[in-house]
């Protein structure tokens, strides 16, 4: 826990001693775009920056094609934004060609770098909305969702509750919180200063609603995993890893065994992999593995061995 907490704290205050010389965006003159596969850069250049997209996602104009018929919508995390949760996996997707799309919900405004605090149901409602824009834009019947963290998990809700199966294809979770946590990062931190007992919940929950919601027992998720955590029709991946301090135990973050549902552990594929709950948005072993759910057709190695530079591979 601290670790992360002090590498969100680093990161946020390198963001602002660098926010004259980070490029607000993503714009990339030569195509494939590049790649990050590192967390502290990817989450410094999107901090400060949540309302633009990461490179490779929100052109409107783009169709998907045959080989990927439908779009990817990524989902960011709690405390994070489209941009500094998305730096690797959207121009990652964009390179093997697919239509890509990010959005913001949860934040106390539209311009805050810190989003996904506010309550899933009403980042779900947020969800469903853009999902819509996108299926107007691009003329397709359903998406793909990627989704990190409360991104993993939300989705679901959207799935049970708001039309959301009948629109989507699969979900792809990036350590999701699917049956809660006892480490929701600063959530936690929050529990060992008393912020969380009933008498003072106050001083949490108008902050961050979404961090009582993903609590191991919680009425919200209680609700949502009654009566089975899928829905037919949508195919399900979970790929998580044993580095995960945030979803704990990181087991809390697999579905039920089901036909329609893959569970990944980054560790069993690369015993060596050290990512944590952050990183693994930027890991080159599980965006292969998003690479791979997606398209399940054209199946590619996992990288155990190969040490990727910056800009790395994994296009074809």
């Amino acid at each position: 826990m601290k670790r992360t907490f002090l590498r969100m704290a680093a990161a946020a205050a390198a963001a602002l001693g660098l926010a004259l010389g980070v490029t607000a965006g993503a714009s990339a003159a030569s195509w494939p775009l590049p790649v990050n596969y590192h967390f502290s850069s990817g989450f410094v250049g999107g901090f400060l920056f949540p309302t633009v997209a990461p490179p490779g996602a929100n052109d409107w104009s783009c169709r998907p094609s045959a080989a990927h018929p439908y779009p990817v919508v990524l989902v960011h995390g709690t405390f994070e934004n489209m941009n500094d949760d998305w730096g690797g996996a959207s121009p990652l997707l964009a390179d093997n060609g697919y239509c890509v799309f990010a959005f913001d919900y949860g934040g106390p405004s539209a311009g805050s770098p810190i989003q996904g605090t506010g309550s899933i149901e009403s980042g779900a409602a947020r969800l469903s909305s853009f999902v819509d824009q996108v299926l107007a834009a691009t003329g397709t019947a359903k998406v793909d969702l990627v989704g990190h963290s409360q991104g993993g998990m939300m989705p679901r809700y959207y799935l049970k509750y708001l039309g959301g199966a009948a629109k989507t294809d699969r979900l792809v979770a990036l350590s999701p919180s699917n049956n809660g946590t006892t480490l929701d990062g600063i959530t936690e931190f929050a529990r060992q200063l008393g912020l969380l007992e009933p008498a003072n919940q106050f001083l949490v929950g108008p902050a961050c609603a979404a961090c009582v919601e993903q609590e191991i027992g919680s009425g919200f998720l209680t609700d949502l995993n009654s009566g089975g955590e899928t829905q037919p029709g949508v195919g399900y991946t979970v790929i998580t890893t044993t580095g995960d301090e945030v979803v704990t135990p990181y087991g809390n973050a697999f579905l039920p065994a089901a036909p329609n549902v893959t569970n990944i552990t980054v560790q069993d594929q690369c015993p060596l992999d050290a990512s944590d709950h952050l990183e693994i948005a930027y890991d080159p072993i599980a965006l292969t593995d998003v690479l791979n759910a997606l398209d399940p057709a054209h199946q590619r190695p996992i990288p155990c061995q190969v040490v990727l530079p910056v800009t790395g591979p994994l296009v074809g």
